[in-house]
Formats: C-alpha cells, sequence, structure tokens
C-alpha cells in the first residue's frame, strides 16, 4: 500500500488552473521532495493532502484512507508542518504538544514529547511561554506537534526556511533518524541542496503538472549531465556552442557536456573563433542546475508538454 496516493487531482480557483490532474505514488518509507517555483501549485497540493483544501476531482489517500471520505483516519497518519509560524501565545512548549497530543486522544504522551523536545532541543525551553520564543524555537514547535502523534507519513512545508544552520542539523538528523524507522517523509523546500541530500526520489511541479518525476540521481544524470564552466577574457562565445549554454553571467558561461569526448570538440570550436579562455572547469551538475533547465523547457523530463497559455503563474497557489 501506498503512503501517500494521488490520483488525477485537478483544482481550480475561479480562473487559474492551480492544479492540472497531478498523480503520484509516495511508496512507505520514501523521502520524497516535492519542488518547483512560486506559483507552481505545491501548496495547493499539500492543503489538499492535509485536508485543509478539496480538489475539484480527483483523489488522495493516505496509506488507502482517502483524505475526504475518511479523513479522521488519513489525519492520524499524517503530520504535517506548515510553512507560517502559528501558535497560540498563551501555553507553554509543554502545553502546546500536550493539547496537540488531545486532538489526537492520546494520553499519558509525556515519554515521546520530552523524546521529540530532546530531539529539536527544546528542553529547555519546555516550560517557556510560546510569545517568549525566538521565530526558530517557534519552528523548532512546529515540528514537535507534527510529530507528536508519531505519524507514518510526515509532510514537511519550506521547514528551513529562515532559519539557522544549528536547527537545519537538528532538524535533519532527527528527520533522518525518523525515516530510518520507517517513517515516510514529504519535503518542500526551495534550498535544493536540501532536496539533494536528503530525497531519494525528487518530482517536479510546474503550472500545476507534474514536469519530472525520477529518483535524484537519475535526474542529475539524465537531465543535466555534466558541465564545462568556462570564463571568456576576450571574444564572444561561437554561436555554434550556444546551444550547450545551460546558464551564462558576463562571460562566464556553463556548457552541457555528456562525456568528457565532449570537451575537445568545445575548445576547438571556441580556437577557431579566436576566444581566450581565462578558467576552465569540468564539474558534475547538480539539483539546482536540473531544477534551471526544467523550468526553463517547454517540455517535461517525462515528455509532458507544458502549455503555459493555459495558465497564469502568478496566481496559481
Amino acid at each position: 500500500m501506498a503512503a501517500i496516493q494521488i490520483t488525477n487531482v485537478k483544482k481550480r480557483y475561479q480562473s487559474l488552473q492551480a492544479l492540472g490532474g497531478v498523480s503520484l505514488t509516495i511508496e512507505e518509507g520514501e523521502f520524497f521532495g516535492l519542488l518547483g517555483p512560486n506559483g507552481a501549485g505545491k501548496t495547493t497540493l499539500i492543503s489538499i493532502i492535509a485536508g485543509l483544501n478539496r480538489p475539484d476531482s480527483g483523489n488522495v489517500t493516505i496509506h488507502g484512507h482517502d483524505v475526504v471520505s475518511d479523513y479522521r483516519a488519513a489525519r492520524r497518519n499524517l503530520g504535517v508542518v506548515p510553512q507560517e509560524l502559528v501558535f497560540d501565545p498563551f501555553f507553554t512548549v509543554r502545553e502546546t504538544l500536550r493539547m496537540q497530543s488531545g486532538y489526537y486522544g492520546l494520553k499519558n504522551n509525556d515519554k515521546w514529547i520530552d523524546e521529540v523536545m530532546e530531539n529539536l532541543d527544546l528542553t529547555s525551553k519546555a516550560d517557556t511561554n510560546m510569545r517568549a520564543l525566538s521565530g526558530g524555537m517557534k519552528r523548532r514547535v512546529l515540528v514537535a506537534q507534527a510529530l507528536v502523534h508519531k505519524p507514518p507519513v510526515i509532510v514537511l512545508d519550506e521547514p528551513t526556511a529562515g532559519v539557522d544552520v544549528e536547527l537545519r542539523q537538528t532538524l535533519w538528523r532527527f528527520i533522518s533518524r525518523l525515516n530510518r524507522e520507517g517513517h515516510t517523509v514529504v519535503l518542500t523546500t526551495h534550498y535544493l541542496e536540501e532536496a539533494q541530500e536528503q530525497c531519494n526520489r525528487i518530482a517536479m511541479l510546474k503550472l500545476g503538472q507534474v514536469v519530472a518525476l525520477d529518483t535524484t540521481s537519475a535526474l542529475i544524470k539524465r537531465i543535466a549531465g555534466s558541465q564545462l564552466l568556462v570564463q571568456l577574457s576576450s571574444g564572444s562565445l561561437p554561436e555554434a556552442l550556444q546551444h550547450l549554454v545551460l546558464h551564462a553571467d558576463g562571460g562566464k558561461f556553463a556548457l552541457r557536456v555528456n562525456e568528457y569526448a565532449d570537451v575537445e570538440p568545445i575548445l576547438a570550436s571556441l580556437r577557431q573563433a579566436g576566444t581566450v579562455i581565462e578558467d576552465m572547469q569540468l564539474q558534475q551538475a547538480d539539483l539546482e542546475d536540473v531544477f534551471l533547465q526544467i523550468m526553463d523547457s517547454k517540455v517535461s523530463a517525462n515528455g509532458f508538454n507544458v502549455y503555459a497559455d493555459e495558465y497564469n503563474a502568478g496566481g496559481v497557489k
């Protein structure tokens, strides 16, 4: 049974098509990345998974429980860390987590609450009022609230946005441990290095559609390959090499190469054009390179066509 099964989910806000038929299967125990630019539909999809929004059509199940018709069981199996800092200013950290336990009918949950607080470095703040915490500490409490009922599926929506390095390291150690113990983790983040390091498999959304879906390593190898970084001291990049440009910054160019044998023809073309190379480096592409290529393309990595004129990217959630 899949941890999360998303089947042809569509959602429209008046004239804006936020999701245009998204289908995904996230298996139990996966560390899954859901990536996309602002306006891609990630937040809308997470809201539907969490039961905060309803799709116009299609359905979502969590461990076989439909998020609409069997919402109680679905929500018991799910913990969501939202982007926004939402908290009750009148309670301490421990009281907040005890109340969250009560929402799920859990009694005598202090042992697990203590363990969660210890792993998120919240123990010293257990009796501190929520309004007295820093932004980073409040975000730790949000993570603790999502985990307080030991959900088998954890959704992290931009969990490290605007937080310090210490919190990131603390959070990833704990989440990685939970994943090793069998919890399914779904991550959305704009920190692509985190997604590359943590996620086994990644889906990319663009304008409400899945435009790439594969293992992280396969996406990097299949889509971006390697890069030849060249910095020119004089001359310009020949027209014959323009189709290889992944990105450019002044006289610096990143050119796609699939194998070492591709380097010599590039150098020959530069010599023939009289272009002088100041610096050159061959390096393996990363997830950011893949992301930029796919988002700049009209055709996805899986062959789905993206018709931009059917969407208003600025208004999609």
